[in-house]
C-alpha cells in the first residue's frame, strides 16, 4: 500500500512534487473545475484555507476535466482563473484525471483508502445528477467535481466528502478540527 504522501504529482508550473511536501499537515484534497455549478466553492475553500492554514492545514486543488468537460483550460488558464475570479492562494496543481481508466495514482489511492463518501444528511447527489440526465460514476469512483478527501497529519485518508458538501459545512469543519487534534474551528 502506498501512502498518498509518496505519490508524485505535478505543480501547475511543471515542477515535480508530492503531498509529502506538506508532511505533518492536515490536507483537504479537492478535484476542482472552473465551469461547474459548484465552482463557487473556490471562494469557500479559500476562506477555509485562510481560517486554518496557521494551524497546520492545507487545501490542495487538482483540476480535472472528467465531468461534462467542465475544466477545459490549460494549467496557465486555470491558475489565472483561480487567482482573478476567487483570489485563490492555496496550491492548485496541474490538471489530472480523477476517474476512469486514466485516473491519476493519487486518486487511485484516495478512492481505495476511502471508498465511501460522507454526504450531508437528507441529500443525494447521485439522484440529483440523474435528475439532470447524467449517469453518475459507480462507487468508489469520484462522483463529480469538488469531492473532498481529508488526509491526516500522518498521511492517512480520514474522510471523504460529497461534492455538494460546502467547505464550511459543520460536518466537514468538525472532521477538520478532529484531524487537527484541537478545537481549531473555535479560534
Amino acid at each position: 500500500m502506498t501512502s498518498v504522501t509518496e505519490i508524485s504529482v505535478r505543480a501547475a508550473d511543471g515542477r515535480d512534487a508530492t503531498l509529502g511536501d506538506y508532511a505533518g499537515k492536515v490536507l483537504l484534497v479537492v478535484n476542482v473545475a472552473s465551469k461547474c455549478g459548484l465552482t463557487p466553492q473556490y471562494d469557500a475553500l479559500q476562506k477555509l484555507y485562510e481560517q486554518y492554514r496557521g494551524k497546520g492545514f492545507e487545501v490542495l486543488g487538482f483540476p480535472a476535466n472528467d465531468f461534462a468537460g467542465q475544466e477545459p483550460g490549460t494549467d496557465e488558464e486555470i491558475q489565472a482563473f483561480c487567482s482573478t475570479e476567487f483570489g485563490v492562494e492555496f496550491p492548485v496543481f496541474s490538471k489530472i484525471s480523477v476517474a476512469g481508466p486514466a485516473k491519476h495514482p493519487l486518486y487511485q489511492e484516495l478512492t481505495r483508502a476511502a471508498p465511501i463518501t460522507i454526504s450531508k444528511p437528507g441529500t443525494d447527489m447521485r439522484a440529483q445528477l440523474r435528475g439532470y440526465g447524467m449517469e453518475p460514476n459507480p462507487e468508489p469512483e469520484v462522483l463529480w467535481n469538488f469531492e473532498k478527501f481529508l488526509v491526516g497529519r500522518d498521511g492517512a485518508v480520514v474522510g471523504r466528502f460529497s461534492p455538494d458538501m460546502a467547505p464550511d459545512d459543520p460536518i466537514l469543519l468538525g472532521a477538520i478540527d478532529k484531524a487537527l487534534g484541537s478545537d481549531a474551528h473555535a479560534s
